[in-house]
């Protein structure tokens, strides 16, 4: 049984990865806004305080799961400078602190996996996605950079879904209208859920990705590959 540390436990896909590793590992799960439906499991975490406390962790940590986000669309000509650096405090810097907090536990596991989460934008391009897109960028430089750096002792992966039914993209999926012109978009014609991305973390966690390591999977209803005719 690995010890497991999801940060970002408590919505959307963390809630559904928390779930989906309970049961064979051992889920140390963080929260911050939303308070989790068991708060005896979980633990109070802010990624942008200078110094967050991570007492609660084990001497020894297999696989960190780093979930907390944003959709922050807005055209390019009305973008802040402000708004650019707090996608990046919370998507970058907060997964930078995390690894870095936690890596002489990891580094104790014999096999220690990290997921991090990017997004389709990065590779498609798509208009308004310029702040998240740049943050998730870095993210993946991220992967590829730790990947080389921690290997072969840990395994750095990244997951590049597209829009996913969770809380946090709520406002771009509200209506039936809505739900229905983002899943025509996809070459799968359907939206992806929390428990399609768990399934790949658990995978990326587990001893049965145990050779990969730097990858970007695209979890995403084949809009990054795939173009119908």
């Amino acid at each position: 049984m690995k010890n497991i540390l999801v940060v970002g436990s408590s919505s959307g896909i963390g809630s559904s990865v928390t779930q989906s590793l309970s049961g064979s590992h051992t889920v140390y799960g963080t929260y911050y806004k939303t308070t989790p439906s068991d708060p005896t499991s979980s633990y109070y975490l802010n990624v942008l305080d200078d110094a967050p406390d991570f007492s609660f962790l084990p001497e020894t940590l297999d696989g960190l799961v780093y979930c907390p986000g944003a959709i922050n669309l807005k055209a390019f000509s009305r973008a802040k400078e402000e708004d650019f650096i707090a996608d990046y405090q919370l998507q970058v810097l907060g997964a930078v602190k995390v690894i870095q907090a936690c890596l002489p536990a990891l580094k104790r596991s014999e096999q220690a996996s990290i997921v991090l989460f990017s997004t389709v934008a990065v590779k498609m391009g798509f208009g308004f996605h310029s702040i998240v897109a740049s943050s998730k960028g870095a993210i993946e430089g991220l992967t590829t950079s730790l990947a080389a750096e921690f290997a072969p002792k840990i395994r750095v992966n990244c997951i590049a879904p597209s829009i996913t039914n969770t809380p946090l993209a709520s406002h771009l999926l509200n209506t039936s209208e809505k739900m229905d012109a983002s899943a025509q978009r996809h070459p799968l014609k359907k939206i992806g859920t929390p428990e399609d991305i768990a399934n790949a973390v658990a995978f990326l966690i587990g001893d049965h990705s145990q050779w990969m390591t730097g990858q970007v999977l695209h979890i995403d209803g084949g809009m990054s590959s795939v173009k119908l005719l």
